[in-house]
């Protein structure tokens, strides 16, 4: 693939909305158009029916939920316009933002799953969760982007039986009113019981060292972002052109 910039959509909607409608517009309806565009590439992570996993943080109940986050990779973000307009037809609330994508593991990186054997379009196996979040007050650019690149990343990756690990970076907000985030991550996970039970989402075989392992987490992610900013949604996730 030639030199191309990735741009990030997050899609906020009624909770009250069917996941399996709400995966039938993306899948059949929006990414079809996108591609005809000419998109380099494409993923969505869609709050579908495979999805309904409660998070470990749960979103206010004033607020909507982010029901889908659209991935477009294309040659030049100035010529956003039409893929926007079609993202523009779904969902409550939209954000757009220009990232900077780092691949820290890809399916068959690790033991914790093997590399990627299913077609575009498909849903990929386990589950995703999707974190958004600004850095914290103070903090410049040189130390949050060194803790997160350089602890939070390698710790986290020691730790958890995580089989996907995609940082986006936000290199600036793309539509008007869109909240300062500062990251998008994308987390997969082999199966559900990864994220619903402590000692296996924190590795601890045992469980005797479960709370330290907590521990070592939360002290790093209070140095990694703002929590007032920090959502946790959790996704299913579709590669439709990689």
């Amino acid at each position: 693939m030639p030199p191309v910039e990735k741009l990030v959509y997050l899609v906020w909607d009624r909770p009250s909305r069917d996941g399996a409608e709400l995966a039938q517009r993306f899948l059949e309806d929006v990414a079809p158009r996108l591609l005809e565009l000419g998109a380099r590439g494409l993923e969505m992570h869609l709050d579908d029916g495979d999805a309904q996993v409660a998070s470990m943080v749960p979103i206010p109940d004033d607020e909507l939920p982010l029901r889908a986050v659209v991935s477009v990779w294309v040659d030049a973000h100035d010529d956003r316009e039409p893929y926007e307009r079609i993202v523009n037809e779904t969902g409550v609330r939209r954000a757009g933002y220009l990232v900077t994508e780092s691949m820290y593991r890809e399916y068959g990186g690790n033991e914790h799953a093997p590399a990627r054997d299913w077609p575009d379009g498909r849903r990929s196996p386990g589950i995703v969760t999707m974190t958004v979040f600004d850095k914290p007050a103070g903090v410049d650019d040189d130390t949050f982007y060194g803790h997160w690149y350089g602890h939070q990343s390698p710790m986290s990756e020691w730790m958890q039986p995580r089989c996907r690990y995609v940082r986006n970076a936000v290199v600036r907000s793309l539509t008007p009113g869109a909240p300062r985030y500062r990251a998008i991550v994308a987390e997969g996970w082999p199966t559900v019981e990864h994220l619903t039970n402590l000692q296996t989402f924190f590795g601890s075989e045992t469980g005797e060292d479960l709370g330290e392992r907590i521990r070592i987490m939360l002290d790093s992610t209070k140095l990694l972002f703002d929590p007032a900013t920090m959502r946790n949604y959790t996704m299913s996730e579709y590669i439709l052109k990689s």
